[in-house]
């Protein structure tokens, strides 16, 4: 899979260098590449936002310097096109599923108030928002989608591991333990150093609903 994200901020993406997601990278499984929409821009100041018409607070991103910049990275419109904003559809674990089996996507992270709508109708795919809050821009919502949809990449996670997180089976995760078996007068419940598999499953499954229902009880009603 290959990502292309365009950004007036390129340098918030340092973190996508780390940890499984820069691994991933390294090893050739996932390709990133981070572009700086100012590169674009045919304004001899890098200028790349302008006043909004009609008035109002803040600046806009101007249509031409993503429009350049898409017509260069994605001539023959192989990538879906998703543009970070909170006024999209909300980024969940089916969507995550959706974009995973794309080979190619594109992610634009706006900034300050708002992208041209032009730009927005002629060459984008849809709106995407990571939950009911505004951020100073997209580039942390994008990191999300990355970070969310690059697990599900051929080998950049083991399929067990996947298939017994959080959401996997519409559910949240049920409680993890390691090593020392106590800790602070805490103890790791007897049923997990028992060697009975089934009962494992069975007391897993039951921390599952329990945890749900505390938390996500949205999800139950599903």
């Amino acid at each position: 899979m290959k990502i292309d994200i365009l950004t007036l901020f390129p340098e918030m993406f340092i973190p996508l260098k780390t940890s499984i997601v820069g691994r991933a990278v390294d090893s050739g499984k996932l390709e990133i590449a981070v572009h700086d929409i100012r590169d674009y821009t045919l304004d001899k100041h890098k200028k790349c936002d302008d006043t909004p018409f009609g008035g109002g607070a803040g600046m806009v991103m101007t249509p031409q310097p993503i429009a350049s910049a898409i017509d260069k990275i994605d001539p023959d419109r192989k990538c879906r096109r998703i543009f970070m904003s909170p006024r999209g559809r909300v980024f969940n674990q089916s969507v995550v599923l959706e974009y995973a089996k794309y080979e190619n996507l594109l992610i634009l992270c706006g900034h300050y108030e708002g992208v041209d709508q032009r730009v927005l109708d002629l060459y984008f795919d849809e709106e995407l928002s990571i939950g009911d809050y505004v951020l100073t821009g997209g580039e942390i919502p994008a990191m999300a989608v990355v970070d969310a949809v690059s697990r599900y990449v051929e080998g950049v996670i083991k399929k067990e591991s996947l298939e017994q997180e959080s959401f996997s089976a519409g559910l949240l995760e049920y409680p993890q333990y390691t090593r020392p078996q106590e800790f602070m007068g805490q103890k790791v419940p007897e049923v997990l150093t028992s060697g009975n598999h089934g009962e494992i499953a069975k007391w897993r499954k039951e921390k599952s609903i329990e945890i749900t229902k505390k938390n996500r009880p949205d999800l139950l009603e599903k």
